[in-house]
């Protein structure tokens, strides 16, 4: 199972999801699923904008659980 840790990073940037989502141009409930983990897919290009924007790299974004 894929999983995000994008609510860890905006913490550690203290940064709320609506912060964020104004920064990033991704709208805020598309943030929201992100950080519940409720999402269907996430775009290349959403994780590009977050990792630009974190200065992070994807492994501090996603990972993968085993079931």
């Amino acid at each position: 199972m894929i999983k995000t840790k994008l609510h860890i990073r905006l913490a550690e940037h203290r940064l709320t999801k609506a912060e964020f989502s104004r920064i990033t141009g991704i709208r805020r409930s598309t943030v929201g699923a992100y950080c519940n983990d409720t999402f269907k897919h996430i775009s290349k290009e959403h994780l590009d904008i977050m990792c630009k924007t974190l200065n992070c790299d994807i492994t501090d974004i996603i990972e993968y659980v085993q079931d």
